[in-house]
């Protein structure tokens, strides 16, 4: 046995830095009774503890801890919502359905929109490299673009030191999501390796190697979501001087960084899809909103008509076959004749 820090949560050394430090105020006043006893093992609530403290630090793990890219948004917000509320006040109209009229975006869980997706998490990415943290972390020489640049074009001496616009960050990985194919919900789970690597190896994404972070990102969702996944050769030609040896270096690090974590979970991947709206909202990014037609309408009826039916046999699936005392007809009790 051991502490869920250790066995339960893959740990990395900014986790292990604030948990231990956390746990030892929370442990300077010890139970009453705990010396008296002369039992060493660790009681149940401390280790229910470090779960919460780990939960903190583990977003792409579990589905109640906080995005990161959203909470690092919030400043910028607030001074958005303040710009908006003073230079454009009532300026702005917002559709609403009514009896007559339903309005929809053509955006959900199940099946996101492309274009939308890869905005709103390319604007992730720009919060995550404006509001990084100053100390920078860890610095890891594969995501370098000096010294592995992706094209042959010099690279500048303060290639470093200027953020990148969010128009950038869009057109890059626009690019390569158009050039090999890839869904909106691999886009997705590409923000989940970001922010995984991020708390994983205690690095911090930066103008000097978000472009490599992300490539190696999108080369493992592609990978792990889609069914026919991009090889490694395929991206060297959508990045005409990247070679393939550097393309299998990337990945084999990123895994190893990840420590080989790849899973992710259904209410993660549910969570992030909805904090990507709540960015998207609060960057007045909202997809369109369009009248709700018949055609639309009878599709929606559909699949929702389909989905029932999955439930319903699903349901009658995992019954368990057994008879209960209700349904038991015409059976009678005998007692044994002792002879």
């Amino acid at each position: 046995m051991g502490s869920t820090s250790s066995c339960c949560v893959s740990s990395s050394p900014k986790l292990r830095r604030n948990a231990h430090s956390r746990l030892e105020s929370h442990n300077s006043t010890p139970a009453p009774g705990r010396e008296d006893t002369g039992c060493n093992l660790q009681h149940i609530s401390d280790r229910e503890n470090v779960d919460e403290l780990n939960m903190e630090y583990n977003p792409s793990d579990h589905p109640r801890a906080s995005t990161i890219f959203l909470s690092k948004s919030q400043p910028d917000v607030r001074e958005k919502r303040k710009s908006l509320f003073i230079n454009h006040h009532g300026s702005r109209r917002q559709k609403h359905s009514s009896c007559s009229t339903i309005f929809l975006d053509d955006n959900t869980v199940s099946q996101p929109n492309l274009k939308f997706t890869i905005k709103c998490v390319s604007l992730a990415i720009y919060y995550h490299i404006k509001n990084r943290y100053t100390d920078g972390g860890m610095q890891q020489d594969i995501f370098d673009e000096k010294l592995h640049p992706l094209s042959k074009s010099e690279v500048p001496s303060d290639y470093d030191k200027h953020n990148p616009e969010q128009k950038q960050i869009y057109r890059f990985v626009r690019t390569l999501f158009s050039a090999a194919q890839l869904t909106a919900e691999c886009a997705i789970v590409t923000l989940v390796y970001v922010e995984r690597l991020l708390t994983y190896a205690d690095i911090d994404i930066g103008p000097g190697n978000w472009k490599r972070m992300l490539l190696g990102a999108i080369l493992l969702a592609s990978k792990v979501w889609d069914d026919q996944a991009v090889w490694n050769v395929d991206y060297c030609q959508i990045l005409k001087d990247i070679t393939v040896e550097d393309m299998n270096e990337l990945e084999r690090q990123f895994l190893e960084l990840l420590q080989f974590n790849i899973n992710v979970p259904s209410s993660v991947y549910a969570k992030y899809y909805f904090d990507l709206r709540s960015l998207s909202e609060t960057n007045n990014l909202s997809f369109p909103l369009e009248p709700l037609s018949q055609d639309k309408a009878q599709r929606l009826e559909a699949i929702s008509r389909l989905c029932d039916d999955k439930y319903k046999d699903a349901r009658r699936a995992g019954k368990k076959r057994s008879a209960s005392v209700d349904n038991l007809v015409g059976v009678r009790w005998v007692p044994a004749i002792l002879s």
